[in-house]
């Protein structure tokens, strides 16, 4: 709190990293190829304002990575870990499905900054009003939606699919309500 309120008073803005996570999807969701799940999350993600990246799971730490180390393996217990957010060869796991966003520094923000004008001429541009000093906080339950949006669509795909299937819906923690 304490930042954000220096933040504001500075005129300044900082970007954000929000993750969402979906419990209870059921193995079988998404396609191997076009409708991949894994993409359509990230398609999904990416559409909202600020956002420049998204990763699935892990994401880029599988670059620093062994391949002993980040796979997903299963034994007759379950899955041993979930480097791959709960989707695997785009097609969900049922395991918890985990993606993280990247969120861009609000850029109009009160100290000016360098543009041009119409004739292309240096200018300085100063936003005046109201700003947020970090778009992440409004930013999580939008990428919640999103996420919900996306899975409740690829739920009626399956449905639609499979047939006769039962659909699960899956929870997105921050919608539970205390009991």
């Amino acid at each position: 709190e304490v930042f954000m309120d220096e933040l504001r008073k500075s005129g300044d803005s900082v970007g954000a990293r929000v993750s969402v996570v979906a419990t209870g999807c059921p193995p079988g969701w998404g396609e191997p190829v076009f409708d991949r799940l894994d993409a359509e999350i990230a398609h999904g993600l990416m559409s909202i304002n600020a956002v420049k990246g998204v990763e699935i799971g892990s994401g880029f730490d599988c670059v620093a990575a062994l391949g002993t180390e980040f796979r997903d393996e299963i034994t007759p217990e379950g899955f041993l870990s979930n480097h791959a957010g709960g989707v695997l060869g785009g097609i969900s796991s049922g395991q918890d499905i985990v993606a993280h966003i990247a969120l861009k520094p609000t850029s109009s923000i009160r100290l000016a900054g360098q543009s041009v004008d119409i004739s292309g001429a240096s200018a300085e541009v100063i936003t005046t009003g109201r700003h947020d000093p970090c778009v992440g906080i409004r930013a999580t339950p939008i990428a919640e939606a999103m996420l919900a949006l996306t899975l409740i669509d690829h739920a009626l795909r399956h449905r639609g699919q499979c047939g006769g299937g039962v659909c699960a819906t899956p929870v997105i923690p921050a919608q539970v309500q205390p009991a």
